[in-house]
């Protein structure tokens, strides 16, 4: 029998309270998706402030030698209904608020239950328990120190609240930097209470009210044909007054503001005295119209594609085991969701993570929670293992039909977006820009191993003919995604589209509800035959000529990738910049012949453009070349070495960063393609700094982790000032550099320590080649009005049918709407 006492004492010195700074993982665990509510709660590692489920709290201790745990385990409970009504539970709700978990939101999870909580202390390796209560009988010194590190993690606030803000507000509003100054002009007109209309169009609906001189206008027009006439952002645009306040919406506790010059909808603490130089008495004034928050709150909810997306008019059944595991929304997380359910129903990135899961948590950093090998393999085998793939329940214990506990993958989320401007945050983002970001990830944390990027990576084949001395260019880029235009003068339906605007206008005028919604049906063939089509190029700088003329530019398939993912571009700005989505039907197909669209590389009828460059520097003046560094900067941001992109932007004469990057490609191949640019006479550029702080241990630590030796590590460092950020995007914009260096430390004799690993692989991307034929198998689709704002959902084809995933619904679709999809991933078929 192990006495607590003894125990206690032994472990004393390891246990710390937590300092600021300290992240403490208290609600899931480092390597599965256990938290304190799951059976066998969670156990939280008092020296590192990690959380482990049972079944990897062992591994820990045997790993770190770590034996003093404070084990947190929830029982939910029922709260307490004081109604006495027996007619059952109220309606949901309707939403008030344009946020996603606060009050007044939109409402992703059932009523929330509350909770009993158990602690006590565990020792390891026997699992020894000590509840709180029976450290009454130590010592006075071993009492305080164990109990003041039990409070300040309780008290503490969870590494996943830190990193993550877990309600989106989208009525958060900024005070206008026009609010104090505020030009308002002499002889203003007096503003009647009410029966206004636009002085443009007559328009008397969705009416603001400029408030520097007085002129009611109508508001934008929505993308959907509804709104206004955009009448007084013209206005705006014509006499820079920038505030106006919505007309209807005005109360004595404010009013819908609008900031033209900054875009938003703002604040005005001096609202009130700004309408009474109209004659408007804001504490008399009663709401008559919709506030914004109001109508985009309506539109989510009345938006046909939103219906046809989410299947939500029939009946869906609902889908539990391997595969069909559900996602909690962390607050406009859908585009992240949709993203890796698809990407982890490859082969490839499943073999990579999940088969080698063991392998990859064996060799995890000591703070697993920042590795992401570590998190991408936890996410994948939670997605596909089935473990979380359950029924969930009500406050009762009841199953809610439909709906699962599914995983919440925030150490993932936080991780990923670890110092991204835009990923970050609780903000939606566009599913294509977070697929490029995640592939970029992978290609990073891939260095020195198997990458399962290589199934989705291809060539493009760009040939540019000069048309004056009809030579011609060919270069090879390599990209991820095929981004297909949309031709609108290819409606199969341009009739019915002419029939619903002027039936929308005329619904306008009588001031009724606008038609039902007519999208235009746009072949797919159309699609790929704008991708294909020649671009003009009107400032294209010819070798052959020595000067600028007009070209050609066509892109083909210089390979075909094993999945190939298509990018319908939807979005786009209009005339007035404001950015906008085409409500299209794309008759997708299911399966897809592109063979026609491979290209065949210089013909025997072709002549080249020759590879000189522009004269920039003269033979009696040697000086440095004058170069515009917004196009190096550009493509160093891109990943290739700096002095290769300093070359471009010479060799292409200044020309503009598609001639530069259309040199890179070509140049990628030769052996001085990173070698610095020097010029006869002029001095080559500063060699790297050394002096500084030596490098953190920790960061040399995890760079070595990618693949590369801990001299290039110190370099990376020690070039970015020990910015761990920094030094990765150095280390993969210097990555030919570092290979030429460590192939000629090689070649020198210098051993493998003192070099570069020869495990590691050759400097450029490996792309894999087949036939152009492909089935399509998995579709990710976008509802609302632009990429910032809405919801995303995916449709995956498992087991011969089609499933619908949307965050913590996964069920068996009856009807996936291929045609309004906005990223399409389809799958080789082998012959």
């Amino acid at each position: 029998m192990v006495d607590v006492k003894d125990a206690l004492l032994s472990v004393l010195p390891t246990i710390r309270v937590p300092r600021a700074g300290d992240r403490v993982h208290k609600d899931e665990c480092a390597f599965s998706f256990h938290t304190p509510e799951s059976d066998g709660g969670l156990y939280i590692c008092m020296n590192t402030f990690l959380g482990f489920g049972r079944p990897y709290v062992e591994k820990h201790f045997n790993k770190t030698g770590q034996r003093a745990f404070l084990h947190l385990k929830r029982i939910p409970k029922p709260k307490t209904d004081d109604s006495s009504s027996n007619t059952g539970d109220p309606p949901r709700k309707k939403p008030t608020r344009l946020a996603i978990g606060m009050e007044g939101g939109f409402d992703m999870t059932d009523e929330q239950c509350e909770y009993e909580e158990e602690v006590k202390l565990v020792i390891l390796p026997e699992f020894l328990e000590i509840q709180r209560d029976g450290l009454s009988g130590l010592p006075e010194m071993v009492r305080d120190r164990v109990s003041s590190a039990i409070d300040a993690i309780l008290a503490a606030d969870s590494a996943s609240r830190k990193q993550e803000i877990q309600a989106w507000d989208g009525e958060v509003r900024q005070v206008s930097k026009h609010a104090f100054n505020l030009q308002q002009l002499e002889g203003a007109p007096r503003i009647p209470p009410c029966g206004w209309k636009c002085s443009v169009c007559d328009l008397r609906e969705n009416l603001w009210l400029n408030m520097t001189d007085g002129a009611i206008l109508c508001g934008r027009r929505y993308f959907d044909g509804s709104g206004g006439n955009n009448h007084a952002v013209q206005h705006y645009r014509e006499t820079g007054y920038p505030l106006a306040v919505k007309l209807g919406t005005i109360t004595p506790d404010g009013a819908d503001v609008y900031s033209y010059d900054e875009d938003d909808m703002v604040l005005d603490p001096n609202l009130a005295e700004h309408l009474a130089h109209f004659g408007i008495d804001m504490m008399k004034m009663q709401k008559t119209d919709k506030t914004m928050t109001e109508l985009e709150i309506d539109m989510n909810q009345r938006i046909g594609e939103w219906e046809l997306i989410q299947e939500s008019g029939v009946q869906l059944q609902p889908l539990y085991g391997q595969g069909y595991t559900g996602i909690c929304n962390l607050g406009n997380s859908c585009y992240l969701n949709s993203t890796m359910q698809v990407v982890f129903s490859i082969p490839a990135f499943q073999r990579k993570y999940v088969e080698r899961m063991e392998q990859i948590f064996h060799k995890a950093p000591a703070d697993p929670t920042q590795d992401f090998n570590t998190q991408v393999a936890k996410l994948g085998h939670g997605l596909l293992s089935g473990e979380y793939s359950k029924p969930a329940t009500d406050k009762e214990g009841e199953e809610q039909k439909g709906l699962q506990d599914g995983i919440a993958p925030r150490m993932f989320k936080a991780l990923i977006g670890k110092g991204h401007p835009e990923f970050s945050t609780n903000r939606q983002q566009d599913a294509q820009e977070f697929f490029l970001h995640f592939i970029n990830m992978v290609e990073r944390n891939c260095r020195s191993s198997s990458n399962p990027n290589e199934v989705f990576r291809f060539l493009v084949e760009e040939k540019i003919k000069c048309l004056v001395s009809q030579k011609v260019k060919y270069t090879q880029r390599v990209e991820y995604i095929l981004q297909l235009p949309v031709p609108m003068e290819a409606a199969l339906n341009k009739e019915e589209l002419v029939a619903y605007e002027q039936a929308r206008q005329q619904a306008e005028q009588d001031h009724r509800p606008p038609p039902e919604l007519v999208r235009a049906r746009i072949p797919f063939t159309s699609c790929l035959e704008a991708f294909a089509a020649p671009e003009q190029l009107d400032e294209f700088w010819s070798a052959a000529l020595q000067a600028k003329s007009t070209a050609l530019k066509t892109s083909r398939f210089a390979s075909f990738p094993d999945y190939l993912v298509i990018q319908i571009k939807k979005f786009t700005f209009g005339l007035d910049w404001v950015p906008k989505k085409l409500d299209v039907s794309i008759d997708v197909p299911e399966e897809l012949d592109l063979s026609q669209f491979r290209g065949g590389g210089l013909q025997g009828d072709e002549e080249e453009l020759p590879d000189v460059a522009p004269p920039l520097v003269t033979p009696d003046e040697p000086k440095a070349p004058m170069l515009d560094e917004s196009v190096v900067t550009q493509l160093v941001e891109m990943g290739f070495p700096a002095e290769a992109c300093r070359k471009a932007v010479y060799y292409t004469g200044n020309s503009g960063a598609e001639a530069a990057m259309t040199w890179v490609m070509s140049h990628m191949d030769d052996p001085d393609f990173a070698h610095p640019l020097v010029l006869s006479g002029v001095s080559a550029p500063p060699s790297v700094p050394t002096g500084g702080d030596p490098p953190s241990e920790e960061h040399i630590a995890t760079i070595i982790s990618m693949g590369f030796s801990h001299e290039q590590a110190v370099r990376a460092l020690r070039s970015t000032n020990n910015s761990l950020e920094r030094a990765v995007d150095w280390i993969f914009s210097h990555i030919d550099d570092l290979d030429a260096e460590a192939a000629m430390d090689l070649s020198e004799g210098r051993s493998a320590a003192e070099s570069v690993s020869e495990s590691l692989p050759a400097a450029g991307p490996r792309v894999k080649d087949g036939n152009g034929r492909y089935e399509l198998f998995a579709f990710i689709s976008h509802m609302g009005t632009s990429t910032m704002c809405g919801h995303y959902v995916c449709h995956i084809k498992k087991d011969g049918r089609w499933v619908i995933y949307n965050d913590q619904k996964v069920c068996a679709s009856e009807k996936p709407p291929k045609d309004l999809g906005y990223i399409y991933f389809y799958q080789r078929v082998q012959s």
